[in-house]
């Protein structure tokens, strides 16, 4: 076992991890309420984020052209992912309602907040420009094909918010907004999409990139982006549309919580084996 290679992973999850326990505890201690992550959520998408990968852009120059063959990969593996876990939800959810639910939680990333988060610990200014680019097409994806699995589930209902973007304070938001209870009311379905999301996509996504000729920091950011937890704009949109809210709920406090342990030991056999 290599110390450098797992210094290397957890130095990558680990820092994010603390700064979404930082906000549990500020929560905890009342220095953050509902009226503050608000506004500070609202800062970070509506300034701060976008100037973030505005400069990481423009000092890194990463021409599209050539970065071209990731955004298409990232948009061709988003629209997989969902189709086939449309296809297994048929099969694995009793339930016709919980079945848009279950395919939303198991391909929707957060790839806005963590994502980012993981692409700038590992590879600093250079991730968070090539993330930015993958996220560009995939975020819209999201929210389009989220739309039409719940639609199609509930049959009925309108409804579509992007997720909260963050960095740093983004982080503290969403620790300060988990419900960490959710995990102990978990069901079947919630075991199942979050099963999906924290090792079948990931799996799926960073084998079919390395096949595609992916290395480096480009495959590194395939596997960084399908392995971050659900977005909790999905909450939002299932709440919204009048869907399983609680269901979406668990599935948000499985992965994220559970994404940092599985993103370690990805990246830990990833680097091992040479290809990121």
């Amino acid at each position: 076992m290599s110390w450098e290679t797992w210094s290397f992973a957890f130095n990558v999850t680990v820092p994010n991890l603390l700064m979404m326990l930082l906000g549990i505890l500020l929560r905890h201690w009342r220095l953050m309420d509902d009226r503050f992550i608000d506004g500070a959520t609202k800062l970070v998408f509506n300034l701060a984020l976008p100037c973030l990968l505005f400069f990481s852009i423009a000092t890194n120059h990463p021409q599209l052209l050539g970065n071209l063959p990731l955004v298409i990969f990232g948009a061709i593996g988003t629209l997989v992912t969902f189709l086939l876990l449309e296809v297994a939800a048929v099969w694995l959810v009793k339930e016709p309602r919980e079945r848009g639910v279950f395919v939303q939680g198991g391909f929707r990333a957060n790839t806005a907040i963590v994502g980012l988060a993981y692409a700038m610990t590992a590879y600093g200014s250079e991730g968070v420009a090539l993330g930015s680019l993958y996220l560009t097409v995939t975020v819209i994806l999201f929210n389009i094909l989220s739309v039409i699995t719940l639609t199609r589930s509930l049959q009925g209902g309108q409804g579509k918010r992007i997720s909260r973007l963050s960095l740093p304070l983004a982080l503290l938001c969403t620790g300060a907004s988990l419900d960490l209870r959710a995990m102990f009311r978990s069901s079947n379905v919630a075991a199942l999409s979050s099963s999906a999301k924290l090792f079948v996509v990931p799996v799926i996504m960073t084998l079919s990139g390395w096949l595609c000729g992916f290395h480096g920091a480009a495959l590194g950011i395939i596997f960084l982006f399908s392995a971050t937890p659900t977005a909790s704009g999905s909450y939002v949109m299932t709440r919204a549309m009048g869907g399983n809210a609680t269901l979406a709920a668990n599935i948000i406090a499985i992965t994220t919580v559970g994404s940092f342990f599985t993103t370690a030991l990805g990246i830990y056999f990833l680097r091992s084996w040479g290809v990121i």
